[in-house]
């Protein structure tokens, strides 16, 4: 069984930037803490699972069909400061130094990539595929020989999820997670759900109906009240689980052979990261091979 590793790139920019104290700065100056907090999982990945194939999916700047669908889809987040921002042009820099593809498309989310990515693959039976992400979304595409790496604790450790751990963790299946954001919503999406049921009424719904379909279909058997609420959101309820729905289809060109774990120029990487002041990175890369040979694979 061969593997691909699939990382949600702007999850873990996002997640890095809010996860490690923004102390960490480039000898000229630029903060890095969210460079610094992909890398790390970069490398843990590549030195831990071993990947036969990897690659990088970003998001792209400007509107995305849900956005089309909803004017005020994620209107409520806050926008993220500049310093954030202008990590994303050296995360993808860090990418490209180790030669990992990295994909993104006009109108769509990362996680709709690694969904079309994770589908496309799905005939290969001798592929098993792992999602390195720090969102919850990316959750409803676990399944056969999909599991999801997630990080835990910060960037310090990483826990891997398969469906069976969702399951057991939350009380509904990954198939069920548009379906519960149709009830409960999301708040840091503005996808509003259904209003005065929250995150555990929608899993008992769920529990017992399987759906957000056979909720409605099973009305009357509920609780008046129950019922009045769900009666005065069906609209918002069937949006807001299609917005939380990942599509599988984005026109993205997805080669597996060119995704292959390949050598990497480490002594490039070196001075990436001592242009980026990693000095803890440089040691663990001069760690982990040999100073002497300038090309080294990870894998």
């Amino acid at each position: 069984m061969e593997k691909l590793i699939l990382i949600d790139g702007s999850g873990l920019i996002y997640r890095g930037f809010y996860a490690i104290p923004p102390f960490l700065k480039s000898p000229a100056g630029t903060l890095t803490n969210a460079v610094f907090g992909f890398t790390t999982i970069l490398l843990s990945i590549m030195a831990t699972q071993k990947p036969d194939y990897l690659a990088v999916a970003f998001d792209r700047k400007g509107p995305t069909f849900r956005h089309k669908a909803f004017e005020a889809y994620k209107a409520t987040r806050v926008k993220a400061p500049q310093e954030l921002y202008d990590q994303i042009p050296l995360v993808r820099e860090v990418v490209e130094t180790f030669g990992v593809p990295g994909f993104e498309a006009e109108g769509y989310e990362a996680d709709d990539i690694l969904a079309t990515v994770v589908k496309q693959m799905k005939p290969n039976k001798n592929l098993e595929v792992l999602i390195a992400t720090g969102d919850f979304d990316i959750f409803q595409i676990a399944g056969e020989r999909v599991s999801i790496l997630y990080p835990a604790k910060g960037f310090k450790q990483a826990e891997i999820m398969a469906q069976s751990d969702i399951e057991k963790k939350y009380g509904i299946s990954p198939a069920q997670i548009p379906d519960y954001k149709g009830i409960a919503g999301d708040s840091s999406d503005n996808i509003p759900g259904v209003k005065g049921i929250g995150d555990k009424g929608a899993v008992s719904l769920l529990q017992q109906y399987g759906s957000l379909e056979k909720i409605y279909e099973n009305l009357e058997a509920l609780s008046p009240g129950m019922r009045k609420k769900l009666e005065d959101s069906r609209q918002q309820a069937f949006m807001s689980k299609e917005l939380a729905t990942l599509v599988a289809d984005v026109p993205v060109n997805f080669d597996l052979e060119a995704c292959r774990a390949k050598s990497f120029d480490a002594a490039s990487v070196r001075k990436l990261f001592e242009s980026l002041g990693f000095k803890s990175l440089v040691k663990r890369l001069d760690e982990m091979y040999e100073k002497e040979e300038p090309q080294r694979s990870l894998f």
